[in-house]
């Protein structure tokens, strides 16, 4: 990970100091969607139009060790293949976890560095929400689950529109504790027999998953929150212990 990743301060991350003003009503806004809580390094060009959401260019690579390296070049690769620039962006949309430290970490300090290059607002989302908002519920509950490492998962219950119900937690799929049978996410599928549900799609956050979470604070122009992580839990890494005085005889 680079240094201009490492040096950012812990909790919120800053977004830009003057947000550009979003054009709603028939116009259209055209948002950056970021999201780095799993394993997927996912970038994409979405444009919102009421409760119209068309992906118009995205990058996606299944990389746990890169998300520092490619999450850049994803954004700007998602803007060429969607024939704009960064600078014709209205708004940058971040998932913010729950997720590992590191590859969380990457793509927040990505958003918020173009939202304070670019002038734009960012727009924070869980990820489970963005994973929940492309489920195909059939008229029935649901959970999202993503891998959490340590054999444990990220997850959270929804009802049959969508709506978040309960979590997001960090658990043992063993200790997990409910009714509902269908669930979404990587953590789903590597957990399944563990959990007794029944995977469904989709794996991973999508663009266009992000962007229908954050779908209603687009479009009332709202001012965004702050760009606060969803960790869960405290990073893997942990500072060495300090080394024990010896006393000399």
């Amino acid at each position: 990970m680079s240094d201009s990743i490492s040096t950012l301060p812990r909790g919120s991350v800053p977004c830009s100091k003057r947000p550009k003003t979003l054009v709603v009503g028939w116009d259209t806004v055209l948002v950056l969607a970021i999201d780095t809580s799993t394993p997927a390094v996912t970038a994409g060009v979405v444009e919102l139009d009421g409760d119209s959401v068309e992906t118009r260019g995205d990058r996606v690579t299944v990389d746990p060790r890169a998300h520092g390296e490619l999450i850049t070049p994803h954004a700007l690769a998602a803007a060429e293949a969607a024939g704009v620039t960064l600078k014709d962006l209205d708004a940058i949309v971040a998932g913010v976890g729950p997720g590992p430290f590191t590859g969380l970490r990457a793509g927040m300090a990505t958003a918020a560095a173009l939202g304070h290059a670019l002038g734009l607002p960012v727009y924070p989302v869980c990820s489970l929400d963005a994973l929940a908002a492309d489920v195909t519920s059939g008229g029935d509950a649901f959970l999202v689950m993503t891998d959490a490492r340590r054999r444990e998962v990220y997850w959270a219950a929804y009802d049959a529109d969508g709506r978040r119900t309960d979590g997001p937690h960090v658990q043992r799929p063993a200790d997990v504790e409910t009714d509902v049978n269908r669930a979404a996410g990587d953590g789903a599928l590597l957990h399944a027999a563990a959990l007794d549900v029944q995977p469904i799609e989709p794996r991973f956050p999508s663009a266009a998953g992000l962007v229908k979470a954050a779908g209603s604070a687009l479009l009332a122009s709202a001012p965004p929150a702050p760009l606060t992580p969803l960790y869960l839990r405290r990073p893997d890494a942990v500072e060495p212990a300090a080394p024990k005085r010896v006393t000399a005889p």
